[in-house]
Formats: structure tokens, sequence, C-alpha cells
């Protein structure tokens, strides 16, 4: 069974990005996908820092974020845009998931969290540009923790007009493309799981 993970980085309550990686999830399942939700802000982590890295070791919501990670093969991620870049939410959680915490999971346990996945990358914004300036950035940090990050990727401009009161998407066309994103994951996540045996 493919295990898809999505999340935001935004700890807002009422986050777009938080509403669009829920509706991924969901089609992720119309897909055959298991795929879970994880809000980041259930998990506050102190901004990473050598000096307490070496007094303490990873923080304990860190560690539980980390099994989440290890025990899915696939991501969806919503990521907003923060000065054309992505938050430092999203970047602190995947600067602590990077870590080598020595316990042997995987041949460089610091990237067991990422290696051999695939990513599907989203964005949501109130502006003209969707957040989609934000993208190449996280899609050359993943790279770089041998993550497979798909091609397609969906940007969703004027985003607060996008979603019902419930959270669902009511736009049809970013539906359609969430939908269609969602289901590429599963399947690339399938099909390379196939390949390695």
């Amino acid at each position: 069974m493919t295990r898809v993970l999505a999340f935001a980085g935004s700890a807002r309550r009422d986050s777009l990005n938080k509403k669009l990686a829920r509706a991924a999830a969901m089609y992720a399942r119309e897909a055959g996908a298991e795929a879970t939700f994880v809000d980041l802000d259930d998990y506050p982590i102190p901004l990473y820092h050598g000096d307490l890295e070496a007094a303490s070791g990873m923080p304990e919501n860190a560690t539980k974020l980390r099994e989440l990670f290890l025990a899915h093969n696939a991501l969806l991620i919503a990521s907003p845009e923060n000065n054309s870049s992505i938050t430092a939410l999203l970047k602190n959680t995947i600067d602590w998931l990077s870590r080598d915490v020595g316990d042997g999971k995987g041949d460089c346990s610091g990237l067991a969290p990422w290696r051999g996945k695939v990513a599907g990358l989203m964005a949501a914004s109130p502006g003209a540009f969707g957040g989609v300036r934000a993208l190449p950035h996280l899609r050359q940090v993943l790279s770089t923790l041998d993550v497979t990050v798909l091609g397609t990727q969906v940007a969703v401009p004027r985003a607060h007009e996008a979603f019902a009161a419930d959270g669902s998407i009511a736009d049809e066309r970013v539906a359609k493309s969430v939908r269609a994103l969602a289901g590429a994951v599963a399947d690339a996540s399938r099909r390379l799981a196939a390949a390695a045996g």
C-alpha cells in the first residue's frame, strides 16, 4: 500500500495551504493510497541549532515527526510563500528531520526520512502568483535530500476564493489539478516501489 503524508508549511489555524494539503490527502485516498494529513503546528520544535542538537539530540516532537515520515513513502506538500521562498517553519522542519540520529535506519540515517520518496508540490496564496515563486526553492531542497519531486506542481492564486466554508475546494479547476497531482504521486510511488522489488 502506498502511504502518502500530506502537510503544509504553515502554522496558521485557518491556513489556505492546510486546506490545500487536506484536500490533496483526500484525493490521494481516492487514488487508492493510504493518506495521512499532519499539522506541523501540533509538533512545535525549536529553531535548528547545532549546539542544542549536540547537548540534547533531536527534540521529542521532531523525533515523532521523523517516525511519521519514515512510515510513509510519498509526500504532498503545500508551501506558503514568504518573501518569494519557503517558510521558516517548513525549512526548520526539513532541517531537523534531515539530521543523523544514529539509529541506523537507512544507509545514511539523516536522509532516511526523505530518500526514495516521491513528492508533489503545491502552493496557495491570496495573491496573483499563487505562491509559485517558493516552489523552485522547495524543489531544490528536497532534490538534495534524494526526494523524487514530480515535475507537475499546483499553484492556487486568489486562494481565499477557491475554498468552500467547510474547507473543501470549491473551484473545480483547482480541484481537478489537485486530484491529478495526488493521483500522480500515488502512482509514481507505486511504480518506484515495484521497480525496487
